[in-house]
């Protein structure tokens, strides 16, 4: 991509500002869930490595999302994920204020450095209401990621968005640019209201006021389903968040069939608008007709998700693909005996894993197949159970099979817990000599790395067109995995057939979804895997020097400067990235 950013836009007092109500900084910080923020803590960690002036804020969730645990029959339970601030973050002094349900909730913030691959650092700010000033109920808002009902929720999201605001005001900040992930930060809007009309009745905001917001801010939507879209009565809105905001958020269109929609408030106030794929960009101006939705796809952050064989092979090939995602094209030209030895190093670690964790014993030689996923059902992990005989036939003609699996279920997803019970029940079942099915409790940061880098094949089976982008597969091409998966989310990008992996057949019913499936598997995929390993360790590398070299947080963070954050201020005019003056 050729273009630079004007460093003068990127001085240390305009800085984009990235709210996030979970963002991934570290594997010893539960302060995520799964996609949504590791990819929020890959866009930081690749603004870091490119110099670009941001900061980002969050909520410190003291007790973390939650640990699962699985029983023998597959049952989920969880606990909490405890962790302490104070022993990892930086305090900051400010304390800011914020009126919700009548109540002056004081808020304070922690802060985390993310440093880049130049010595740029990126601050992450993360809220806390745990003071002891505070109502003994608000001490717990910045508590439990995605816990509580929805009065809780509301109150979480006014930390975010309003508090995150005033935060960034009380430390000096002043951001060209805000970008809300996703419609949990949409409350920033409202702030920024509040900070437009110096404090005054925002219900009384002009035409103008909202104008001069709306040219600040920018907001991406991640969910393809109008249920996955926070909303809340109208008596929560006018109770918690008071008279006045309520009055405003309803003049101005944020409610929506009877409810206030965190969504409609972030169309309503920002000027750039995403979806993170381009199908989800066509399913989101379908759901939003009335507003102009554009599409970036998601990337991942190429040095985190890259296993240390196959960073150790790009360091001898392609010296500055950190700093150059781009470069990971040359991989074509990899020998493929190093593309297998990496490959080899990697799958023994995983199975490492899987033994220390289930005391099964996996075999190198066997092909390998992995799936994690978030524990919904509309993934179908069991789809590749759809005819059981039929894969055991497979097993029993290509030498063996193993499946690897791991994914959590919300606490109060039921469905998603029961799918998992299933799985487990059937792998129960299946299980022989020729076919082994495991599936690992507790899928977060370090389990993710190994699996979508020691995987022979990645399988994502989700139901058309629910999936918004994915970004496993995205990992799993870094390390040469090429993907067996429905056309949805990103892989519509990613699939070259037999060169980056494989298309699950479209079908309106999963009869044909599943037959598809299964002859991939008998007809190409097993057959090139057992009897021709130099064609599949060249498929491997063409899904590196293709997927990988794309499908990227610096790619993707450099369409967000160009397409969102500076549209007018990019020029065309060198193919390398001039960097930000460094705060």
């Amino acid at each position: 991509m050729s273009f630079a950013w004007r460093s003068e836009k990127q001085s240390d007092r305009n800085p984009v500002a990235y709210l996030s109500m979970e963002i991934a900084v570290t594997p010893e910080m539960p302060t995520y869930s799964g996609g949504l923020g590791v990819l929020a803590g890959d866009t930081l960690r690749a603004a870091a490595d490119l110099g670009l002036q941001m900061v980002a804020v969050t909520l410190v969730h003291r007790r973390g999302y939650f640990e699962q645990h699985l029983d023998a029959n597959g049952k989920q339970t969880e606990e909490p994920q405890p962790w302490s601030p104070e022993t990892l973050l930086a305090p900051e002094e400010p304390i800011v204020r914020l009126t919700i349900e009548d109540r002056s909730v004081a808020i304070r913030a922690w802060r985390y450095d993310l440093e880049g691959i130049t010595g740029h650092v990126v601050p992450v700010y993360f809220l806390d209401t745990n003071l002891e000033e505070n109502d003994p109920g608000d001490r717990k808002l910045t508590d439990r990621l995605y816990g509580g009902d929805g009065n809780h929720r509301l109150r979480q999201e006014a930390v975010l968005g309003m508090g995150g605001a005033r935060i960034l005001d009380a430390m000096g900040y002043v951001p060209s640019v805000y970008h809300m992930n996703e419609g949990h930060a949409a409350l920033l809007t409202v702030a920024l209201l509040e900070q437009e009309r110096h404090g005054a009745n925002v219900d009384h905001a002009s035409e103008e006021d909202i104008a001069s917001v709306r040219e600040r801010c920018v907001f991406t939507t991640h969910t393809p389903v109008p249920a996955g879209h926070d909303r809340f009565s109208p008596e929560q809105a006018y109770r918690i968040l008071g008279q006045d905001r309520a009055q405003l958020l309803e003049r101005v269109g944020a409610f929506h069939d009877g409810l206030l929609n965190m969504t409609y408030i972030a169309l309503r106030f920002s000027r750039f608008v995403n979806g993170v794929a381009m199908q989800h960009g066509k399913v989101s101006r379908e759901m939003f007709p009335d507003y102009s939705i554009s599409a970036i796809t998601n990337g991942v952050h190429a040095r985190t998700w890259t296993a240390p064989s196959f960073q150790a092979a790009f360091d001898r090939h392609m010296p500055r693909w950190k700093q150059d995602n781009i470069s990971l094209r040359y991989a074509i030209d990899i020998p493929e005996s190093e593309i297998a030895a990496a490959h080899a190093e990697a799958k023994s670690r995983l199975l490492a894993a899987v033994k220390e964790r289930t005391g099964v014993e996996l075999h190198p030689e066997i092909f390998t197949v992995g799936f994690a996923r978030r524990a919904a059902t509309y993934k179908r992990s069991d789809l590749l159970f759809h005819d059981p005989e039929r894969l055991i036939k497979l097993a029993h003609e290509f030498g063996g099979l193993q499946i690897v699996y791991a994914g959590k279920a919300h606490p109060a997803d039921e469905p998603g817990k029961a799918m998992i019970r299933h799985v487990i029940e059937l792998a129960k079942q299946l299980n022989t000599d020729a076919l082994k099915i495991v599936y690992l409790e507790n899928y977060e940061w370090t389990l993710g790395a190994l699996m979508t880098s020691g995987a022979d094949l990645w399988l994502n089976t989700p139901k058309r067109p629910y999936e918004a982008s994915g970004t496993s597969g995205m990992k799993a091409a870094l390390n040469g995995v090429p993907s067996l998966s429905i056309l949805d989310g990103w892989w519509i990008e990613g699939w070259i057939e037999g060169v980056t992996g494989w298309a699950i057949g479209d079908h309106d019913e999963e009869d044909g979804e599943a037959v598809s499936l299964y002859d991939h598997l008998e007809h190409t995929i097993l057959p090139l895997y057992t009897r021709q390993p130099e064609e599949w360790h060249r498929i491997m590398r063409s899904t590196i020097a293709l997927n990988g070299s794309y499908f990227n947080t610096q790619r993707m963070l450099e369409q967000y400067v160009l397409d969102a954050y500076f549209p007018e201020d990019t020029v065309q005019e060198s193919p390398a990235l001039e960097p930000a003056i460094a705060k």
